[in-house]
C-alpha cells in the first residue's frame, strides 16, 4: 500500500491590515515586518517601495510612474498524511498579482517569491547542526534534501496546485557572502545582466532536488544579483509584467532583510563577492530583526521534527523510497 498526501490551500491578503495568524511560521519575513510597534508603518512602507519598483522597471506606456500597484497574496499549504486527522502546516509561499491603474485590469503574476518550509528548517536547523555538531569538518547528510524535494514535486504536480496557478513557481533569493559572481554579456530588458558563480552552494543543490534550476541576473536599478529558481524556461515562459512583479516584490524584501548587500551604495561590478559586514550601505525606514528569526528557524525545525518527521518516519521513508516524477 503507497501512502499518499493530500494539500489544502490557503490564501490570506498581505497589505497593511496584515496580521500574522497564530499558526503562520513567525520566522517568514512577512509575518516578521507585521509586529511590533511598528508593524503598519512597516507593511505600508514595504508595500510602497515594491509599486514604486514595479513602476520603474515597467516604465512603458507609464509616463507618471504610478501606472501599476501589487496586489500580494500570502498562500499557505498545509498538508496531511492519508489516515492521519492532522494537518501539517508545510509550506509557505506569496502570490503576486498586478493591477493595472489605467485599464482596472488584474493581471496574474508569478506564485513562489517567497518561500519557507517546516521542512526546511527542520534540514537546516536541526539535521544539519546536529550532523556537525562533534565534526572537525563539515559534511551533509546521506539522502540531505530528499524528502523535502520529493514532497515539493509532489505538491506542484498535484491536482489542486493545477487548479489555484497557471504557471509553476518562481522563488528569489538572496545571493551567497562565500561566492564570487561574475557578470556575463547576456543581458534581459527587464531581468538585467546574468551573473555566474564560481561554485555551486548547498542552497542550489537543495533546491536542485525540489526540481529547480538557478540562474542569477542583477536587474536594472538594482545594486546586486538576484537569485531565481524555476521549472523550465524563465526567460521564456513568464511575460515581462510577471518578472517585474517578482523582481520587485523580492527586491523590497531584500533591501529590508539584507541592507549591506541590496542597499549597498556601490553597484556590482564585472566580478562581485557579496559582503554582509559591508557599512557602506542605506538602511530603509523599516524596522527587521534578523537575529530573531535565525533563532526561530531552530525552534521551527523542531516542531517540523516533533509533529511530522519522528512520528511519520517510516511512512516517510517508505514514500520517498518509492516516489518517482
Amino acid at each position: 500500500m503507497t501512502t499518499d498526501f493530500t494539500f489544502a490551500i490557503n490564501t490570506i491578503g498581505f497589505d497593511e491590515n496584515y496580521r500574522p495568524a497564530d499558526n503562520t511560521r513567525i520566522t517568514t519575513n512577512f509575518a516578521n515586518l507585521a509586529r511590533g510597534d511598528s508593524r503598519q508603518q512597516n507593511l505600508r512602507n514595504a508595500l510602497k517601495m515594491i509599486d514604486n519598483s514595479f513602476n520603474a522597471l515597467a516604465h512603458w506606456d507609464n509616463p507618471q510612474g504610478d501606472r501599476y500597484s501589487i496586489e500580494l497574496g500570502i498562500v499557505s499549504v498545509d498538508m496531511k498524511i492519508e489516515g492521519s486527522n492532522e494537518a501539517f502546516p508545510s509550506i509557505e509561499i506569496l502570490k503576486t498579482n498586478i493591477i493595472d491603474n489605467k485599464t482596472q485590469e488584474k493581471i496574474e503574476g508569478i506564485v513562489g517569491n517567497n518561500f519557507s518550509s517546516y521542512v526546511r528548517d527542520y534540514d537546516f536547523s536541526v539535521l544539519l547542526l546536529d550532523h556537525n555538531k562533534d565534526q572537525d569538518t563539515f559534511s551533509i547528510p546521506n539522502n540531505f534534501g530528499e524528502l523535502h524535494g520529493k514532497l515539493f514535486k509532489y505538491f506542484v504536480d498535484s491536482e489542486i496546485y493545477k487548479q489555484h496557478f497557471n504557471k509553476r513557481p518562481v522563488i528569489c533569493l538572496s545571493v551567497s557572502d562565500n561566492k564570487t559572481y561574475h557578470r556575463t554579456e547576456n543581458q534581459h530588458p527587464v531581468l538585467g545582466y546574468e551573473y555566474q558563480p564560481n561554485d555551486s552552494s548547498l542552497t542550489e543543490q537543495y533546491f536542485q532536488k525540489m526540481g529547480l534550476q538557478v540562474r542569477y541576473f542583477m536587474p536594472p536599478n538594482s545594486v546586486a544579483p538576484l537569485a531565481f529558481y524555476f521549472f523550465g524556461d524563465l526567460l521564456n515562459d513568464y511575460t515581462n509584467l510577471e518578472l517585474i512583479s517578482t523582481i520587485s516584490t523580492m527586491e523590497t524584501f531584500q533591501k529590508i532583510y539584507r541592507p549591506e548587500i541590496y542597499n549597498a551604495n556601490a553597484v556590482a561590478g564585472k566580478r562581485y563577492q557579496p559582503n554582509l559586514k559591508n557599512l557602506d550601505h542605506s538602511l530603509t525606514q523599516i524596522v527587521y530583526d534578523r537575529e530573531e528569526r535565525s533563532l526561530l528557524a531552530i525552534e521551527q525545525g523542531k516542531f517540523a521534527e516533533e509533529h511530522f518527521i519522528k512520528p511519520y518516519q517510516t511512512l516517510l521513508e517508505q514514500w520517498s523510497a518509492n516516489y518517482s516524477v
